[in-house]
């Protein structure tokens, strides 16, 4: 089932006062938050069933979901590049980023800061 997870609220946490509060004492948004604030975004998901993955631009899909060749693994991976309103506003945040990780020992990040200056 094709579910537009990355363009649209997640409703399980907008504007619902009993949201999730996340370790960094934001309440959770989900996933389109970053879709929409980022200049793309790739969203691949591997399941049991098959492997695909999907572009985004602004929070906007720009391809249908596309099969990828089944590696034998399961999960989803995520990577994006901020847009610039993000990047110019956030600063050096990778070591925030890397201290966040530590809280979810599941979670993998890389952070590739590739700023000039």
């Amino acid at each position: 089932m094709k579910k537009p997870v990355m363009a649209s609220k997640d409703l399980r946490f907008f504007d619902y006062p009993d949201a999730q509060v996340l370790p960094d004492g934001y309440p959770r948004r989900g996933m389109s938050v970053v879709a929409a604030l980022s200049e793309w975004l790739v969203h691949t998901n591997r399941r049991a069933a098959g492997a695909w993955n999907q572009r985004y631009e602004f929070g906007v899909p720009t391809t249908d979901l596309t099969p990828i060749a089944d590696d034998g693994a399961t999960g989803t991976v995520v990577h994006f590049r901020p847009g610039e309103r993000v990047r110019v506003a956030a600063g050096p945040v990778a070591d925030e980023l890397l201290q966040l990780v530590a809280l979810w020992p599941h979670l993998s990040v890389e952070v590739h800061d590739r700023r000039s200056g």
